[in-house]
């Protein structure tokens, strides 16, 4: 299992005036090669005899120019540029199998970052070793121990940070999720998450919290002069709230993530269409404040990590307008309808904790695999295990 350490740094001011240069000379090579790319690509659709553009090629390129055209790339690690442009191919790999849209290029002061190769950095300890500058002290020591794959130095508003990939032999010093079996999570917008046991778990709501202190800033950025001192004092200033939000908001998610893989094997949650859901100008800000794909990429790699499995529901799963006591499901229920009554048994809902239980259920019947069943035998392992489809028809679940 690869699994990645993202620890703070605590550069002197020559180090982190090293970092800022390493990550513009990285910031320069892929914008120079994604320009090359667009030239050659152009020049090939006029002249096919003429060849494709590829990462590689624009590699040797630079290497060959660099010291007449480029001679400040000298100054940092040889990774900092040769990476960029690896990412840029792999970006272009993405986007011609359909996975991404056309690369764009970097900007300074948002895509500050540089990589480094598993050959060019050494960590003893609480410090790291990058080439060209020396040891720089990290503000806790890694806690995976394996194979290096390699490591990103990056900056988030004045903070610098390394993000350390290890290829980790096996997780089995974990323990296993306590048994509480099977539990259904509904995300929501007035409460972060809805557990089937009943728990409702509310979100920070970082954004919405901060959102007057965030807009007064944003005025008197857009109030100072364009390259002024007080200018760039006010941007670092602004970045730096934008960063405590989203620490706010990861730390809520992180603790929840956590207490759900520790407590439970089987997690049913849902395949939400947040593209869809933000397009909703009312909702967008409550919807994207709460990091929906964030809450599922985490859950997934922490529950993968300790042998347990999260079930994914289908995007039309109808967990809000199915009765969760006699499966009844009703035809429309609009998003104001916090409490129903099933018009068939007469039960009383909540309309999150029965869509969770629903969720529940369905991740419970998932678990036991039916015969033949998509994601049963010795297939190819799948990133999330699909819904069973089961052999009989189920009346509790019954669209």
């Amino acid at each position: 299992m690869i699994l990645a350490h993202r620890i703070a740094l605590d550069p002197n001011n020559a180090q982190a005036k090293y970092l800022a240069c390493a990550a513009g000379t990285a910031r320069f090579a892929y914008n120079w090669a994604l320009a090359e790319w667009k030239r050659q690509y152009e020049s090939h659709k006029a002249d096919p005899t003429l060849p494709k553009p590829s990462q590689t090629a624009l590699r040797r390129q630079l290497n060959a120019v660099k010291r007449e055209q480029f001679p400040w790339m000298l100054e940092v690690t040889k990774c900092a540029p040769q990476l960029a442009i690896i990412q840029l191919g792999e970006a272009f790999k993405r986007f011609f199998s359909g996975q991404n849209r056309y690369p764009t290029s970097r900007k300074k002061g948002v895509d500050d970052r540089f990589s480094l190769s598993n050959d060019q950095f050494s960590v003893d300890g609480s410090r790291i070793r990058i080439p060209n500058l020396g040891w720089v002290r990290m503000r806790e020591s890694l806690r995976f121990v394996g194979k290096f794959v390699s490591a990103t130095v990056s900056r988030k508003a004045d903070r610098w940070f390394v993000s350390i990939t290890v290829k980790v032999p096996d997780v089995s010093h974990l323990p296993k999720a306590k048994n509480q079996g099977a539990v259904g999570v509904d995300l929501g917008i007035s409460v972060m998450a809805t557990l089937s046991t009943g728990e409702k778990i509310p979100g920070p709501k970082a954004h919405t919290a901060l959102l007057d202190h965030l807009r007064r800033l944003s005025r008197g950025l857009s109030r100072k002069q364009k390259g002024s001192a007080n200018r760039r004092k006010a941007r670092a200033k602004l970045a730096r709230l934008h960063a405590r939000i989203a620490d706010i908001r990861s730390d809520a998610l992180h603790k929840l993530t956590s207490d759900l893989a520790r407590r439970f094997d089987t997690i049913g949650i849902e395949d939400l269409n947040v593209r869809g859901m933000i397009a909703n100008r009312r909702l967008a800000r409550s919807i994207a404040d709460m990091s929906f794909y964030e809450f599922r990429r985490q859950v997934k790699y922490k529950v993968d990590m300790r042998g347990g499995r999260v079930i994914l529901a289908d995007r039309w799963f109808p967990s809000s307008k199915t009765c969760s006591d006699c499966g009844h499901k009703v035809e429309a229920m609009p998003l104001n309808v916090r409490e129903w009554v099933c018009p068939s048994c007469g039960s009383v809902h909540d309309r999150d904790v029965n869509a969770a239980i629903n969720l529940k259920k369905m991740a419970a019947s998932s678990a036991v695999s039916a015969c033949g069943e998509e994601g049963s035998g010795r297939a190819r392992k799948r990133a999330t295990k699909p819904a069973s489809v089961k052999q009989e028809p189920d009346s509790n679940l019954a669209a």
